[in-house]
């Protein structure tokens, strides 16, 4: 059974875009492109479906010029199926493996615009930085993440909840038995995690036991794709390089922390090589003089968080069992998971067609280190996001740099109920992908 997903509704939107352009859809491996694809081909009187992995008859087709005529004559010759402009979606799924076939995307767009195509595939980033061109301008890039809190919940059969969390607001938050209902739901989706393959898992056995394994089996699976990031790169150096992203996770990286006592050239290839696989997230130190956030960070100070809860609890091997029995305070508190859930559900909250990027504030002085965990961008002005892990604890980062850079409004994310303090905004940990929203009147 197909579990719905936000990107469903950016693909109908695509669709129906008049200026539409061939898609790219891109993320990580095992994030859900292909399933939702081909949900989506049920919008169509037909569909075709090209895998460059199981076809190696495919890639012939792209050797010759990139005539799409010719490519879509062969195409049906192979599939023995007609593809036609308006009534059929062409899908080139694993198209990382056939090069040419994403040089061809903008010849689609610009000799035969009316066909709808989209394609998928993982690990893209290292395939275009080997291409001169790649169509840019004219393909439709749009970005997938693992399941957010909001889809998980709908995913178990907590729509109802997600329904009255979009309806609360600042005026009228959630009462009290709801709000506790949907932290200890959050609590349930940062043990299970946004990959597909586990949220379903769970949503069928409610077994953490079928989620542990599906996590075993995932990472195992994402880790023997190292060996194919570079070929200069030792496999074992970027597994090195994912560990102490795990062990370092919440703080400044040190690229020098590793086991392998790894030089700095080495750990940051490596790191570079998972960023590009999607695998982890980098959190730029910025100086938050103003927007665009990207045009004011130190390079020299990063972060870097997993691309999801669930793996990185694995990553962590803490037992299940005993975070299952712990309140959803102390849970929280366990290896920085609400800086995690915070960031990951601040990127899925984001327009899909764009790739976005995460920031914080980092100020080292004699006696006087402060931080904000996040930075965000609201009606042209830069907004600060501080994340605390329970209900309670001073605020005095966020109040600093809202002071010393004339911020005129600040949020905070904890397990507290939606309300207002002064020129700060409360909002809880599960409701924080809904900040848009609920800021949508602030200034």
């Amino acid at each position: 059974m197909y579990i719905s997903r936000n990107i469903d509704s950016a693909l109908l939107e695509w669709k129906n875009d008049p200026f539409r352009k061939p898609m790219l859809l891109r993320g990580a491996r095992q994030t859900g492109k292909t399933t939702a694809v081909r949900h989506f081909a049920e919008q169509f009187p037909s569909f075709v479906e090209l895998n460059f992995e199981k076809d190696g008859r495919l890639h012939s087709i792209f050797d010759d010029d990139l005539d799409v005529r010719r490519i879509i004559r062969q195409i049906e010759g192979i599939m023995r199926k007609k593809v036609e402009p308006g009534k059929t979606l062409l899908f080139l799924d694993e198209i990382q493996l056939c090069p040419r076939a994403i040089s061809a995307l903008r010849y689609f767009y610009e000799d035969m615009p009316e066909l709808h195509v989209v394609a998928t595939g993982s690990l893209l980033e290292f395939v275009f930085s080997e291409l001169k061109d790649f169509g840019v301008g004219r393909i439709r890039n749009t970005f997938i993440y693992p399941f957010s809190f909001a889809e998980f919940a709908d995913a178990v059969g907590d729509g109802i909840l997600v329904e009255h969390m979009r309806d609360a607001t600042f005026q009228e938050p959630l009462p009290e038995t709801e709000h506790a209902a949907l932290l200890d739901l959050m609590k349930t989706y940062v043990i299970v995690g946004g990959m597909p393959a586990a949220v379903d898992a769970y949503a069928q056995t409610h077994s953490y036991l079928a989620v542990e394994r599906m996590h075993a089996d995932i990472m195992t699976s994402l880790k023997a794709d190292f060996g194919k990031y570079d070929s200069k790169v030792p496999a074992e150096r970027i597994r090195n390089a994912f560990a102490s992203v795990v062990a370092q996770t919440g703080g400044k990286f040190i690229y020098s922390n590793s086991d392998l006592e790894l030089s700095y050239r080495h750990a940051k290839e490596a790191t570079d090589l998972l960023e590009l696989s999607k695998l982890i997230v980098k959190i730029k130190s910025c100086h938050a003089n103003g927007i665009p956030l990207g045009g004011d960070v130190n390079p020299k100070s990063n972060k870097f968080i997993l691309l999801d809860t669930g793996l990185y609890l694995h990553e962590c091997g803490l037992d299940i069992s005993d975070l299952i029995a712990q309140s959803p305070v102390d849970f929280i508190n366990s290896g920085k998971l609400a800086e995690v859930l915070v960031g990951l559900e601040l990127l899925k909250s984001a327009d899909p067609f764009t790739d976005r990027e995460l920031f914080y504030w980092h100020r080292e002085a004699v006696n006087s280190t402060a931080e904000v965990d996040y930075l965000m961008q609201h009606n042209g002005a830069v907004l600060p996001v501080e994340v605390k892990a329970g209900t309670r604890g001073a605020m005095k980062s966020l109040h600093l740099l809202m002071a010393e850079k004339g911020i005129g409004l600040g949020l905070r994310t904890s397990q507290e109920n939606l309300c207002v303090m002064g020129n700060i905004r409360i909002v809880p940990h599960y409701m924080i992908g809904e900040w848009k929203r609920l800021l949508a009147d602030a200034h």
